[in-house]
């Protein structure tokens, strides 16, 4: 299973040039700006300075919210050169802002009648959370706060898997329909124009993303499936799977480091796959996952009978030799398999943190991480420090609009 690992990198290589973390950083700043920049000069009411920080609170946190949708599909074009990884650590990020940014949203609007009055602040906010008028809002923050909170607490609920991520996708496609509908029904910028158009954009490119993510890629994992020639007990609950792929279905084309999502049988779709590394060598057409008991799915492995039908997304993942190259590598593993350090978390920000003491420069430490539970690194606080001056910038910015003459 992909967890960690660490190699030596270099330049992009091999591959079509793809975007560097500042140069995604800037246009996620963009993006999310796109509706403060097209309301720019719109003739509305009169704002003051709050309410004017309450409409574009609310604005980009809309777009914000709509690009969660491509952060968490797993779309190389959208990892850029950070990696898949990376890319989803941004996401639990982002939500928790996108989240602060919808619950100011209306306390904005009350707050300069709340300094004056606090009866009338708290009646007007009454108002607001309760008219049917703006109940689609309400309701896509409701979806919102619990998406975020069953995210949180993901690990202590008794769901399986696959059933928090189905409740995660329903929660989504909630907030998102509810703040669209709120935004094009409510929003003070948003009555016709180009404002108008942009909300009516955002709501297709979240359907073409669905489409992709459980239309295309489910119609792809049948039509071009595989098939399960072996499973073969190495150790003690440690499996090998031999995936062979069926007729018209091509070898894949990957690089040593890189890993795919699986599914099986009927299962085949992606709410249900499970990220592995792969075992072999690409000059073979089959595929070897070495597999780890670890719960829900995995522990199921040594029952799947040959000749099942099995489902391959891939490659995915950024630790290769072409992503990373060095004059020379040291590579550090526990537990099951290169993904590459590789191994129990603890195990890896120690081994992280330690080659830092050593004097290996930061940018030459390259690990791929889904898993905090073993603590953050240096390098993880790096990360999540840039993540969060996103955050700020957009606030800034967002100050900035909220300024405006």
């Amino acid at each position: 299973m992909p967890d960690q690992s660490v190699t030596a990198p270099g330049p992009t290589a091999g591959h079509p040039p793809r975007l560097s973390g500042p140069a995604l950083a800037a246009a996620y700043i963009g993006v999310c700006l796109l509706p403060l920049l097209l309301a720019i000069g719109r003739s509305v009411a009169p704002l003051d300075a709050w309410e004017r920080a309450a409409a574009a609170l609310g604005m980009v946190a809309l777009v914000a919210m709509a690009i969660q949708f491509v952060t968490s599909g797993r779309f190389n074009a959208a990892s850029g050169r950070l990696g898949i990884d990376k890319i989803m650590a941004f996401h639990k990020i982002a939500a928790v802002w996108v989240l602060i940014a919808l619950i100011l949203h209306p306390l904005a609007y009350v707050l300069p009648t709340w300094a004056d009055d606090p009866a009338l602040g708290a009646e007007r906010l009454t108002v607001y959370l309760t008219l049917p008028h703006y109940r689609s809002g309400v309701v896509a923050l409701a979806a919102l706060l619990m998406l975020v909170i069953t995210s949180i607490l993901r690990d202590r609920l008794p769901w399986p898997h696959e059933g928090w991520r189905a409740v995660h996708v329903v929660l989504g496609l909630v907030a998102v329909g509810g703040g669209l509908h709120h935004a094009v029904t409510a929003g003070r910028f948003s009555a016709m124009g180009t404002v108008y158009a942009l909300w009516w954009a955002v709501g297709l490119t979240v359907i073409t993303v669905m489409a992709v993510l459980y239309g295309w890629r489910w119609r792809k994992l049948h039509r071009q499936p595989w098939q399960l020639a072996s499973v073969t007990k190495l150790a003690d609950r440690m499996w090998e799977l031999d995936i062979k792929p069926a007729r018209n279905t091509p070898a894949l084309g990957y690089a040593a480091g890189q890993f795919v999502w699986m599914t099986e049988g009927k299962r085949r779709f992606p709410l249900f796959d499970q990220p592995f590394s792969i075992a072999d060598s690409p000059e073979r057409p089959g595929l070897s996952l070495i597999i780890k008991e670890a719960g829900d799915f995995t522990d199921t492995i040594e029952n799947l009978a040959p000749g099942t039908a099995i489902g391959i997304d891939g490659p995915k993942g950024e630790f290769t030799l072409a992503e990373h190259p060095g004059d020379a590598i040291l590579l550090l593993a526990g537990g099951v398999g290169i993904a590459l350090i590789c191994g129990p978390g603890p195990m890896v920000t120690a081994m992280s943190d330690g080659l830092l003491d050593l004097g290996l420069p930061m940018d030459k430490v390259v690990y791929e991480r889904f898993d905090y539970a073993g603590g953050v690194s240096r390098q993880d606080r790096r990360r999540t420090r840039n993540f969060l001056a996103v955050g700020a910038g957009l606030a800034g910015l967002v100050a900035g609009f909220a300024l405006l003459p």
